[in-house]
């Protein structure tokens, strides 16, 4: 339209609650999802994909769950080219009060001829047929070329147009096997914008995976292409090596709009709070040194650095911390900070919070403060973090105690308290966390197998919060669930962990 290149806004497109979630061990439960939409409104995000409806009836319930939920953001399912998958997308977003349907066919040599085994003119037909049938139930609907970077551009250029034809608002080009690199995809955007005669009528999209480490850079270049949205994740995450990362692609767009002369409508105060509670309810860690949101993002060690960045801060910063909702002061309260104080920070830090919720905290804190000197965001967000769960507490730990050293067997005695009751017992194992993951399982007849263990320290000092995740495969009903604990005692956070994931579990069963 009549807006300027250079005021030109680039919607984005979140797929972590669909293309995320498909990263391996990544498993969210319907709490779960909720949690991660609300946060992704919150941050901005034009349009939420929130998952695949005919995948599976979870999948169809969290989708419909999260469109009766969310005002601002459109709600998107994925649904192949087939009747039935476009039905069970349209019934799922159908309360939302802004939705997409999202189709895709592929059209690459290697996917129409060895995968789907049909004739180019039979995908164009279902591809047309898709977008048309989507269109009588919903206004809007995307279709995605699959594997759009490995496809004869002629053929795509006549698949876009004629679904464009049949009313589709959105066409998205993915590189779905993360193989194209930032020129060949520039072209390939500027191509389609210039022998598609009826491009003008729909926005183009694009999609890419992170094979080849190349999805943000690739991404970008399509904006600088003319690209009117992208699809990403929080963190980068999902199958293989992942998506491109919404916080690098938002942030690059933000620092260098004197290149990209565009901007997003991503709110990025709130990109580090959106960052931490994705890694946190799917297990997947951030590693230290990510761009945006890593642990050293914003850390200067080196002595030249910090000697110039405590002269003139633009030395070596780019960006605020700030500026992505990352609080610079990190040091915070000590054992003399009253309920008010601690109330105060947790407001600052995002937290609403009930009057028995803060109570709680409050009596957490000060147990906390009296083990360690100082108590730290990451501390604080670590016990808010543990206290409000995304599933019922069936079982609590009242008590446990537990022996290992060289030359004894390791035991495990554990009290638990259910609805008021006291259940008690005790294990061997061949370890101390073996031997309470066996006690734990006695008391309340669930049984798992342990995929996954991790310990690890909120902050550096020997006081510190540990925080246990594993991943448990539960196979009464075959499902893998992330557990979560933290406790300044390795062992018992290892428990409440596990306490955790069997909690979840009994939802099931």
């Amino acid at each position: 339209g009549g807006l300027t290149m250079s005021s030109r806004i680039v919607k984005i497109f979140d797929t972590t609650l669909r293309d995320g979630e498909q990263s391996p061990g990544a498993s969210l439960n319907i709490e779960e999802k909720i949690a991660i939409a609300k946060q992704l409104e919150k941050l901005g995000v034009d349009v939420i994909e929130a998952g695949f409806a005919a995948a599976s009836p979870g999948d169809f319930e969290a989708i419909n769950a999260i469109a009766k939920i969310i005002k601002n953001s459109t709600i998107a399912s994925l649904a192949r080219a087939v009747k039935q998958d476009i039905e069970k997308g349209l019934e799922a977003i159908k309360p939302a009060p802004r939705k997409r349907l999202h189709t895709f066919i592929a059209t690459s040599p290697i996917h129409v001829e060895k995968k789907l085994k049909m004739s180019y003119e039979a995908v164009l037909d279902a591809a047309v047929d898709a977008v048309k049938f989507a269109r009588n139930g919903c206004e809007e609907v995307e279709f995605s070329a699959e594997d759009a970077t490995r496809s004869n551009w002629d053929y795509l250029c006549k698949v876009v147009e004629s679904v464009i034809n049949a009313g589709a608002s959105v066409v998205n080009l993915p590189d779905t096997v993360g193989y194209t690199t930032p020129q060949e995809y520039y072209e390939l955007i500027t191509y389609i914008k210039n022998k598609v005669p009826n491009i003008d009528k729909a926005e183009v999209s694009v999609h890419c995976h992170n094979d080849l480490g190349m999805a943000v850079a690739n991404s970008l270049s399509a904006v600088l292409a003319g690209a009117d949205q992208v699809e990403c994740t929080i963190n980068g995450i999902g199958e293989r090596a992942g998506n491109a990362s919404l916080e690098e692609i938002v942030m690059a767009i933000k620092v260098r709009n004197d290149i990209y002369k565009a901007s997003t409508n991503i709110n990025t105060k709130e990109i580090y709070r959106t960052s931490r509670l994705v890694s946190k309810l799917t297990g997947i860690d951030i590693q230290r040194n990510k761009a945006i949101v890593g642990k050293n993002a914003f850390a200067h060690e080196a002595g030249i650095h910090q000697d110039g960045v405590i002269k003139e801060k633009s030395t070596y910063e780019i960006m605020k911390p700030e500026d992505v909702g990352i609080d610079s002061s990190s040091l915070v309260l000590g054992k003399h900070s009253g309920k008010h104080g601690l109330e105060k920070r947790l407001v600052e830090l995002g937290y609403q919070l009930t009057k028995e919720q803060l109570e709680d905290i409050f009596e957490k804190f000060k147990v906390l403060a009296d083990k360690k000197k100082e108590v730290y965001d990451e501390d604080l967000h670590a016990l808010v973090e543990d206290k409000i769960k995304f599933s019922p507490s069936v079982y609590e730990i009242v008590s446990l105690q537990v022996s290992s050293g060289t030359n004894i067997t390791p035991t495990a005695t554990i009290k638990l308290s259910k609805n008021g009751e006291i259940f008690e017992d005790a294990a061997l194992g061949d370890g101390p966390v073996d031997a309470v993951y066996k006690a734990l399982e006695r008391i309340t007849f669930v049984k798992g197998q342990l995929k996954f263990y991790e310990i690890k320290s909120i902050t550096e000092s020997r006081e510190a919060l540990g925080e246990a995740t594993v991943k448990v495969y539960f196979p009464d009903i075959d499902k893998n669930i992330i557990g979560r604990g933290v406790a300044t005692d390795v062992i018992e956070a290892s428990a409440k962990a596990y306490l955790d994931a069997i909690n979840k579990a009994l939802m099931y069963m």
